[in-house]
């Protein structure tokens, strides 16, 4: 299947740069541009993609609102992958609550802005390892010492807590089966299953907690 994208932001610079990127994989297609927030849901409506890269930082509307407008209207949605040259500011927090797929920054390598467009039009979650890094911190940083530390990794099985530990190092479903030596459809199922045993809503927060788990490094 040829995954269908769309750009919005408000640097022609950028939006010329990501097409550019984009052209040279012969699955994916950039159906549309959009300069605004304000323009999203039109574009969508136009040109139905399976993935969005959305600019964070916009004149009018900013990424978070707009994807919040988007997700707020009934029907099925493309996935939305956020872009900025910000690191792990708030507004990362609010764009991934909001339902954003994943978060870039604009200086992530190419070949990892193409396989998140895939893992997203796959319904994977996809966050810049340096981003992932600096939640990690910020929510660490935020939270008060346990009077007893407890691995918040208890009750996983062993390749469901190796399965986690890889999500906490940024690397993708592919990635992680390549390097245990699993299905892409068996690290989905363990990521999954530790999901629902932890009471987690998504890859992120098993990240933080792997990285709880795994201790200061």
């Amino acid at each position: 299947m040829t995954v269908r994208v769309l750009l919005v932001d408000d640097d022609p610079l950028v939006v010329s740069g990501l097409r550019m990127m984009l052209a040279g994989d012969p699955e994916i297609e950039v159906v549309g541009s959009a300069a605004d927030g304000d323009e999203l849901l039109a574009a969508v409506e136009r040109t139905r993609p399976h993935v969005v890269l959305l600019d964070v930082r916009m004149p009018r509307r900013d990424g978070v609102a707009a994807l919040k407008t988007l997700r707020s209207r009934p029907g099925e949605h493309p996935a939305v992958i956020m872009l900025t040259t910000f690191g792990a500011e708030p507004v990362v927090l609010d764009a991934l609550r909001a339902g954003a797929a994943g978060f870039l920054l604009k200086h992530t390598p190419p070949d990892r802005i193409v396989a998140a467009v895939h893992a997203a039009a796959a319904g994977e979650a996809t966050v810049s390892p340096a981003v992932l890094r600096q939640l990690i911190d910020r929510v660490s940083a935020g939270a008060g010492a346990d009077p007893v530390p407890v691995d918040p990794l208890a009750g996983l099985t062993d390749r469901e807590r190796e399965v986690a530990l890889a999500v906490a190092e940024g690397l993708g479903n592919g990635e992680i089966a390549q390097r245990l030596f699993l299905s892409i459809g068996s690290v989905k199922a363990h990521i999954s299953s530790a999901l629902g045993k932890l009471g987690l809503d998504n890859r992120v927060q098993l990240a933080i907690a792997a990285h709880k788990s795994r201790g200061p490094t």
